[in-house]
């Protein structure tokens, strides 16, 4: 990881239960999260299909991370993204499970894939 590079992660055990609620109140967050629950490895913001610009995506990313939900670093020029799943785990049992399982259910029954597509049905947590 490049230090001078990475931004500020919180401490989770700084981070209150309405931060983390407020960052998933947006579908586009929470279809971050749904994805990098879903993702066998770190993703790139670029990989993300958002139905947003560039600079809303980054702001997007911005929420989640400050709120302690992902951890962004760079490999090489590509900003990495990872889901801290277990450590979110630990703070708030069973909050994104029931998170993520609720997404997936709504966008079942609705028919809508949301906006980065359909969830994998796969999507863990931890």
């Amino acid at each position: 990881m490049d230090a001078d590079r990475t931004p500020h992660h919180p401490d989770l055990r700084t981070v209150t239960l309405q931060q983390v609620l407020e960052a998933l109140v947006d579908p586009v967050r929470r279809s971050i999260v749904a994805h990098l629950a879903g993702a066998s490895a770190d993703v790139k913001c670029g990989e993300f299909e958002l139905p947003v610009s560039k600079s809303t995506a980054t702001h997007h990313f911005r929420i989640l991370r400050e709120a302690g939900l992902i951890r962004q670093y760079y490999a090489g020029t590509a900003r990495m993204n990872e889901l801290r799943g277990e450590e979110v785990e630990a703070a708030f049992p069973g909050l994104l499970a029931a998170v993520i399982e609720a997404e997936h259910a709504d966008r079942e029954r609705t028919g809508h894939q949301g906006p980065a597509g359909a969830l994998p049905n796969s999507a863990t947590v931890g």
